[in-house]
């Protein structure tokens, strides 16, 4: 159950702060959101605020945010439509019934001779029980069709996403990804404020209750000057020292409330990735500062990002196969094993996990952000855009595909823990 409730808490949050970016600045460029989603498939939980309808749904392979003109969703009004017409305080349609008409008080039933929703904001037809002169009704800007019961937001040409500007348009997607880095960045400066910044000193820290350290009289604190003679600088060359020595006593000079002591220390013979090294149980010396921890969320987010273009260059060259990639299951296993290592454990994987969110969205892969802009590029050098009905095969193509490799690897995460034990 604790890995349940971590690995929701940690998918939730990182495609919650993506979806956050996209839906952020998709609200500053003035673009109708119609659906801010975590997960796919059946809602599970659902509520509405101003335009927009938050949900949660049941299955953990992702998120969106479902702006107008992107979406397939659109009602069209054609002429010989016979609609029920609602208006507010200022005489302006508010409501547009597409059926059960008679729910309503007050409606004025038009035969639809033209509407236009995205420009001029107009519906022209025929008044059931008037002359059969056209009238024109103005519709408000946010009027909803109303269809079965359900609500659908009109989208004037203004508030969908191809109105905007290319600018206004790469900004929105990459601000997803972007989220990302910054949820890794920040995830990292707590964990250096509360925890502590390893600093490279040749100190002591904090030491385990059963190891050779405390045992033999060490405390945490003590400056290591030399180790069986050899002059030490640095955490590093305490820990080479240490660990090159397994089963033999080694003395550590060590400077304590300003008296210089020499401590005999045996270290405990362990076994790492095939080698025999030592142990004494003693942990690198840490700081807490501002100031580090800032240093730290930097450097951490910057390293972790290189390691993973790495491992995406290897499995470009093939150096690792797609045996090797991990879905929905593999990264449940892996935060199973890591929450059994402690609170700021499982934090650092959560942020891990956050910038291989960001990489992978940023990939030039269809169907994804990368792929998004990717076209918007081409956009810019041909100065027009692409045609959108090839744009969204490209994309569903695209999307297929990942679907595809979702399942793959989902099967082959499927047989690695629970098949093949």
């Amino acid at each position: 159950m604790q890995t349940v409730f971590a690995f929701i808490i940690i998918f939730g949050a990182l495609v919650f702060f993506h979806e956050l970016g996209h839906l952020y600045f998709a609200k500053r460029a003035g673009i109708l959101c119609r659906e801010f989603a975590i997960g796919m498939g059946p809602k599970v939980f659902t509520f509405k605020r101003n335009e927009t309808v938050y949900t949660i749904r049941l299955l953990p392979i992702g998120g969106y945010v479902r702006m107008a003109g992107e979406d397939a969703d659109s009602v069209e009004i054609k002429p010989g439509h016979r609609v029920g017409l609602l208006f507010n305080s200022e005489g302006l349609v508010s409501k547009i019934i597409l059926n059960n008409k008679d729910k309503y008080s007050d409606i004025r039933i038009v035969e639809v001779e033209h509407a236009d929703l995205e420009h001029k904001l107009v519906i022209t037809g025929f008044e059931e029980g008037e002359d059969e002169a056209v009238k024109s009704f103005s519709v408000h800007e946010k009027a909803v069709i109303v269809e079965d019961g359900t609500e659908n937001q009109i989208a004037p040409y203004n508030r969908q996403f191809v109105s905007k500007s290319l600018g206004h348009r790469a900004i929105t997607i990459f601000a997803g990804p972007m989220m990302n880095f910054i949820l890794a960045f920040i995830i990292f400066l707590i964990i250096g404020l509360f925890q502590g910044v390893v600093v490279d000193e040749a100190r002591l820290g904090q030491l385990t209750k059963d190891g050779a350290a405390i045992a033999a009289g060490l405390k945490k604190g003590d400056v290591v000057q030399s180790i069986d003679g050899n002059e030490v600088s640095s955490w590093m060359d305490v820990q080479e020292s240490i660990q090159q020595n397994p089963a033999k006593e080694i003395e550590f000079v060590v400077e304590r409330d300003g008296k210089t002591l020499a401590i005999p220390v045996t270290p405990k013979e362990v076994e790492r990735e095939g080698n025999k090294i030592g142990i004494i149980g003693v942990y690198a010396p840490v700081e807490k500062s501002p100031i580090k921890a800032i240093s730290y969320g930097f450097t951490e987010t910057y390293n972790w990002t290189k390691q993973i273009f790495v491992m995406l260059g290897q499995l470009v060259t093939g150096q690792f196969s797609i045996d090797a990639l991990s879905g929905p299951v593999g990264i449940y296993k892996s935060t199973e094993e890591v929450a059994k290592n402690g609170f700021f454990t499982l934090m650092k994987w959560a942020a891990v996990l956050s910038i291989n969110l960001g990489i992978m969205n940023l990939l030039p892969i269809p169907a994804l952000d990368g792929g998004r802009l990717l076209f918007f590029a081409v956009e810019a050098l041909r100065g027009k855009p692409i045609d959108r009905q090839k744009e969204g095969l490209v994309h569903f193509i695209g999307f297929a595909l990942l679907m595809l490799l979702m399942i793959v690897v989902t099967w082959n995460d499927i047989q690695r823990f629970f098949l093949n034990q």
